[in-house]
């Protein structure tokens, strides 16, 4: 079964790569969100197992678009990556280094550490197949 893969940046040319780059694999099924407000109600609508967000956007930073997502009782358990353009490389581990309970990356992202800290971050078997309501389509 392929992850669900929800991608926020406001630059639609990077989540445009990073999705065909992971969507190659053939593991994973990618949405992109560019209009940061638009996010959350695109989660609850795709329903996520790991969201992947930029920290610097206009109208809403990646750490507004956590906290809604946290404030759901259906989106508080989806893990986030950030990404972000504030740290360099050399800075971040190669796995992501962590800003509070969340892992972060430097932007230019390499697809394979992409790739990798994804597959750390819903190794646990976060999906949404485990946490439907009863009765609630899959």
């Amino acid at each position: 079964m392929k992850k669900r893969i929800l991608l926020i940046d406001d630059e639609a040319g990077i989540t445009r790569m990073i999705r065909r780059n992971l969507e190659a694999t053939g593991r994973f099924e990618v949405q992109e969100v560019n209009i940061p407000t638009d996010a959350f109600e695109t989660a609850r609508q795709f329903r996520p197992d790991l969201v992947v967000c930029d920290v610097m956007m206009p109208e809403m930073d990646g750490g507004a678009v956590a906290a809604a997502l946290a404030e759901d009782p259906k989106l508080a358990a989806v893990p986030v990556i950030f990404l972000t353009a504030i740290v360099t490389q050399q800075e971040v581990e190669p796995s992501g280094s962590k800003i509070g309970s969340h892992i972060f990356m430097a932007k230019p992202v390499k697809h394979e550490e992409l790739v990798a800290c994804i597959d750390a971050q819903t190794k646990a078997g976060y999906s949404w197949k485990n946490h439907n309501n009863p009765g609630e389509a899959e």
